[in-house]
């Protein structure tokens, strides 16, 4: 029998890996010649970078940048040196878990980082493609920060630099386009992007995200008519510009900048990182996929691995059982989906921060794995 685990991590618990190998102790505890194949999973967010690097033998990065409040933070990438690619999570520069909850505010966080990010792994590891996962930022700056430490310039009426943060679109009166990095035009950028956000507007970035990031009503209105006027004078100056492209609106307008000034393509997350691991081909001959993550719900359906991984599964017409820390009333959706059994870990009642605990986690999931693969051997002699 021929398992293929391509479980996402737990997040605040175990990660894909972590998962992956309590399921493979709880197969092995019942048939211990099963062979098992693991295929690290995640779907452009938290834990992208050790998903492929892991899968694709790659190396990790560490440098030091400017972080989301203008401190310098410890950031990671991946490098696949065979293929010139970097693996870069945007929170890892720019990301809301960098603030102190008291500290958040959208006015004053940049993505400036994640530009230095970049910069290091075009002039330091030769890359000229990238992946990059964009969710989980504390910023609203339309990735002018990113930007200007590319060499874009955005400045004020008397030509100055403007301020770092959301506040400084509202004094951008010109963008200069001169002292852009040159190998941008070797690059290309694929962006993990599941959100279809316009920049702008009631369904926009400030209106929609940016409360959770510190933005009063006031805050959104002002940064909403900022990002507007950003949009039109990128289009007056580049000659183009979509502000309601699907996705210009994600991780605070990162979408826009990448697709206006450096020509990215937004894709799905799990798709980005299934291709880039070659999941489909490990999925081919399997017996059993197994999949899952931390909880299972309807929005699962929309984007997120297990289901990414399902459907994947389902063109070969392969069984496909998931795991998960707990499910909600609505998690049924994922049978319709690909997803043709679920199975939540929790052994006994107990606190959430209990459930996380690594130790207790890794034990529920392998016992859980355990016991349903006792049910499908025994189904099968």
């Amino acid at each position: 029998m021929k398992v293929v685990i391509a479980i996402d991590s737990f997040k605040g618990s175990l990660s894909t890996f972590a998962s992956a190998e309590a399921v493979k102790e709880g197969i092995h505890a019942v048939d211990a010649s099963a062979e098992v194949e693991i295929c690290p999973l995640a779907d452009g967010g938290e834990g992208t970078v050790a998903a492929v690097v892991g899968a694709t033998g790659g190396t990790l990065s560490t440098v030091t940048v400017t972080g989301p409040l203008g401190e310098k933070v410890s950031a990671e990438y991946g490098v696949i040196p065979a293929s010139k690619t970097a693996v870069i999570e945007m929170a890892a520069a720019a990301g809301i878990t960098l603030v102190p909850a008291h500290l958040r505010d959208p006015l004053l966080t940049t993505t400036y980082g994640v530009g230095e990010l970049i910069l290091h792994a075009i002039r330091e590891n030769g890359c000229r493609n990238f992946l990059i996962g964009i969710g989980g930022s504390a910023t609203n700056d339309g990735g002018v920060g990113m930007l200007r430490a590319l060499g874009f310039r955005f400045l004020d009426a008397e030509g100055k630099d403007i301020p770092h943060g959301a506040c400084g679109l509202d004094l951008l009166k010109k963008i200069d386009i001169k002292g852009v990095l040159p190998e941008l035009k070797d690059c290309k950028f694929e962006i993990a992007c599941d959100v279809k956000n316009p920049l702008c507007g009631k369904n926009g970035c400030s209106a929609v995200y940016g409360p959770q990031k510190g933005a009063t009503p006031e805050t959104v209105k002002s940064m909403d008519a900022a990002l507007s006027a950003y949009a039109d004078l990128t289009a007056q100056t580049l000659g183009r510009a979509d502000a309601e492209y699907p996705g210009a609106g994600a991780a605070g307008g990162m979408g826009f900048a990448f697709l206006s000034y450096l020509n990215a393509d937004l894709v799905s997350g799990i798709e980005l990182v299934m291709r880039v691991t070659h999941l489909e081909e490990k999925l081919k001959d399997a017996d059993l996929v197994v999949t899952g993550e931390g909880r299972l719900d309807a929005q699962s359906c929309m984007g997120k691995a297990p289901v990414g991984v399902a459907r994947a599964a389902k063109k070969y017409g392969k069984p496909v059982i998931a795991f998960c820390g707990c499910a909600s009333e609505d998690a049924s959706l994922c049978n319709q989906n690909g997803i043709d059994a679920f199975f939540p870990i929790l052994q006994t009642p107990c606190t959430v921060a209990a459930a996380m605990d690594l130790p207790t986690a890794h034990f529920n999931l392998k016992t859980t794995a355990e016991q349903v693969f006792r049910l499908i051997t025994s189904m099968r002699r």
